[in-house]
């Protein structure tokens, strides 16, 4: 059996995968997924590995689980993304992206080994704009609240360009996606194509017929930058109608970018490309929308609606099934290098997917770890999900980096990562001869921005066979020491700075 020579990945950034058609969700409607997930592999147990948006592209581009030794960060000197690999092999590569931190501090070179990439402009935080277009009446993008209302926002410039959907940025991606697959994809016999569209991330900004599709009788301006907040309700921060308003601008935003994936399944029928390329739809989390009143993604575990995510996997030798083995994104950049047969030079961690494709006996992953720098970290086995939160002042912590490159938050320019000063030492990643950088952290020391105000002695169990919606807390039974041995196990088998235990107060850091 050969192996197909061209692979895409269509990742959509924040997709819930509880609102998709094809995993259940009757809330939204989501066509165009559907159909992809009619003629694919469906995963049933896929998980969040490093968080948020630019760690889990490396786990996915890179393989290497790296939010136990940085925050978010570009690609490192000792590691390679598959794409360097692939142009050496001289597979054609392309990127065709919509999102901003891919071309900003803290992600400028995931993009620098593709052989070619397009950046479609105007998303979110993209600084694309100096003011808006005089001409503006209003429409197609329709008045809507501005993110900071005391700050100029890129994205309320950007906004007055729409002239049509066809303008705005998720749109114009998959429409650029599915041009290329007609005009140039049929001329390569071998390609690894890239799609990082950043919808249905917010703002969920969407025109008509989108606009009101499940919100008809909302009056003023659309509420389209959610809250990062918990205890939303209860707390005042927005209405039970402002939550339910904010919920179908999502549903709308998805649904709009579901209906441009369809343009791309066209081109893909229309090309022939089914009878020789693997296709891969993934995301890298979810978004919180009112579950347990938490909207958005603030410092919390990661509970079910954004960590447990949807993946599905065409491949043109395998007859559409669902596969519930456990898996994570790391295990997508395994399987890439396996379809392609690439030598990876660097430490991995994750586990190529064909073998369950294609229906081999392999042994499965017995644990999938994920979280973010500083802050929880979960492990689970497929049934128990166990969240760790830091102790003793979330200390001994440390950065490893020699790029020293973490996201920037333009809203406020005043806040980023301090330089690393004389405490900071030379050592090396597991496996690598590369000095790194390694910067301690002290209690009161300024963290990167993720890895802020972490909580305390905060630590979840749950069952998700018997409590999917994760409501009975486990902490302090007998299956918690087997979870905590679970997560020594994963620990040493990552290689994982051994004060990694001492800040999570495992039982191993006391020996």
């Amino acid at each position: 059996m050969s192996k197909p020579k061209r692979a895409i990945v269509l990742l959509l950034d924040s997709l819930n995968r509880h609102m998709l058609g094809c995993y259940g969700g009757t809330e939204f409607t989501t066509p165009n997924i559907d159909r992809l997930a009619a003629r694919s592999q469906r995963f049933t147990k896929h998980y969040t590995g490093s968080l948020p948006c630019m760690p889990a592209r490396h786990d996915i581009l890179c393989g290497a689980l790296d939010f136990l030794w940085k925050p978010w960060g570009s690609v490192e000197l000792w590691e390679r993304p598959l794409t360097y690999e692939l142009k050496r092999q001289g597979v054609i590569t392309k990127l065709i992206t919509d999102h901003p931190h891919l071309f900003e501090t803290g992600g400028e070179n995931y993009h620098t080994d593709f052989f070619a990439w397009d950046y479609l402009r105007g998303h979110e935080s993209d600084p694309w704009k100096t003011r808006p277009d005089p001409s503006w009446q209003g429409a197609p993008a329709m008045p809507a609240g501005t993110k900071y209302p005391d700050k100029a926002s890129a994205y309320d410039f950007s906004r007055t360009y729409f002239k049509a959907e066809a303008d705005y940025p998720g749109p114009k991606t998959l429409q650029a996606t599915a041009d290329w697959l007609q005009d140039h994809g049929q001329q390569h016999e071998s390609f690894f194509l890239f799609v990082d569209e950043f919808d249905p991330h917010e703002p969920f900004d969407t025109p008509e017929p989108w606009a009101s599709l499940y919100d008809r009788d909302w009056e003023g301006e659309r509420i389209i930058w959610p809250p990062y907040a918990t205890d939303t309700l209860k707390n005042g921060i927005i209405t039970e109608r402002e939550a339910h308003h904010i919920r179908q601008n999502y549903g709308a935003k998805l649904s709009m970018i579901d209906h441009w994936l369809g343009k791309v399944l066209d081109a893909l029928d229309n090309g022939g490309f089914w009878d020789d390329t693997l296709v891969i739809l993934c995301t890298d989390h979810g978004h919180y929308l009112g579950e347990k009143d938490i909207f958005g993604k603030p410092r919390v575990m990661q509970y079910e609606p954004i960590g447990h995510t949807p993946l599905l996997i065409y491949h043109p030798d395998a007859a559409p099934k669902v596969i519930s083995t456990l898996s994570t994104n790391v295990d997508l950049h395994a399987t890439l290098t396996d379809l392609f047969d690439l030598r990876v030079d660097h430490i991995t961690h994750g586990r190529s997917l064909l073998p369950d494709i294609l229906g081999l006996k392999t042994p499965e992953r017995e644990w999938a770890v994920g979280g973010i720098f500083g802050n929880w970290v979960q492990i689970q086995d497929g049934r128990y999900k166990y969240a760790r939160g830091p102790t003793n002042d979330n200390a001994p912590l440390s950065m490893w980096s020699n790029r020293w490159s973490t996201m920037p938050v333009p809203y406020y320019p005043g806040l980023r990562l301090p330089n690393p000063d004389a405490r900071a030492y030379i050592d090396f990643m597991p496996g690598s001869s590369i000095p790194v950088l390694r910067q301690p952290f002290e209690p009161g020391d300024m963290l990167p921005f993720w890895s802020m105000d972490a909580s305390l002695n905060d630590h979840y169990l749950f069952d998700l066979q018997e409590d999917p919606h994760e409501e009975h807390n486990l902490i302090g039974s007998k299956l918690e020491q087997r979870m905590i041995a679970l997560l020594e196990d994963a620990l040493r088998d990552l290689d994982a700075p051994v004060e990694q235990a001492k800040r999570l107060g495992l039982p191993s850091a006391s020996h």
